[in-house]
């Protein structure tokens, strides 16, 4: 794994891992610090976290690698990947604490991968051309207790550096929608972001199991998962229809957010000058 500079799109957006908590419940004086993983200690304290939201809250069903320690969530890929994590910053009586990650794959890893994470949902042939200057994020969730704007802004900050710094264009991942509902809401919200957010026909991809999506009953506007709505407001595009994934019970939409299209108050924020 190489050593990015201090500062994984699995997002399970609509189960909870991004939404905020009540003021009430949030920590208010732990100070926050966004770092790339150096060693596998870190790596496995973003997989205890990854566990805890996936498996234990979502109730997702984890395959982790054969020998891999209890409550750990790991991959295939997780080898390959840079591990981004926000983390308290640690006090005289209180050790640092990971309380948000991502991970994400360059396409120099994904090339030694075989591949993307998103590519065992979706076919992606029709991005082939962008793979030289594209990178995944994925596996991305928060403690529930810091379910803050804070936590995500330290994550997206660090993000885009890192992409800039490393001359990465663009980042795909898989924004997941909850099926709790029986599928109204990941329906209706690709009916609705097909009209408004789709990408130009040429950057479409294809489902290799698709959600079975209706027509809406009713023309009222959902209201998008709060991950979701963040990467719209970046500049995000929706590249083709939902994927059910049936051991996290979602459905997963294939995103896109190219760093060209960042409103210009986002590049301010994100983007190292």
């Amino acid at each position: 794994m190489t050593t990015p500079q201090l500062s994984s799109m699995r997002t399970p957006a609509a189960a909870g891992p991004w939404s905020a908590s009540p003021a009430r419940e949030l920590p208010t004086e732990a100070r926050l610090e966004a770092v790339w993983a150096r060693h596998d200690d870190e790596v496995r304290a973003a997989q205890a976290l990854r566990w805890r939201v996936f498996a234990e809250e979502m109730g997702a069903r984890l395959n982790p690698l054969p020998g891999s320690a209890p409550g750990l969530d790991v991959d295939l890929f997780d080898a390959h990947c840079e591990h981004l994590l926000v983390r308290t910053v640690a006090s005289d009586d209180t050790p640092a604490r990971v309380v948000g990650t991502y991970r994400v794959l360059t396409p120099g890893a994904a090339r030694v991968a075989g591949g993307l994470y998103s590519e065992t949902e979706f076919d992606l042939v029709r991005l082939r051309h962008l793979r030289p200057r594209m990178a995944e994020l994925g596996r991305s969730c928060t403690d529930p207790q810091w379910r803050t704007g804070g936590v995500i802004l330290t994550l997206w900050s660090s993000l885009g550096q890192f992409l800039q710094r490393n001359a990465l264009d663009c980042v795909v991942g898989c924004a997941s929608v909850t099926l709790r509902d029986g599928g109204t809401l990941a329906s209706n919200l690709w009916h609705q972001l097909r009209k408004t957010h789709l990408a130009p026909p040429e950057l479409h991809v294809r489902p290799r199991l698709p959600l079975p999506v209706e027509p809406p009953a009713s023309a009222h506007p959902v209201e998008p998962p709060p991950l979701i709505k963040g990467y719209l407001r970046c500049g995000g595009r929706v590249l083709g229809p939902p994927s059910w994934d049936p051991d996290f019970g979602t459905a997963d939409l294939p995103m896109m957010l190219r760093l060209a299209d960042l409103p210009e108050t986002y590049r301010r924020r994100f983007l190292s000058a």
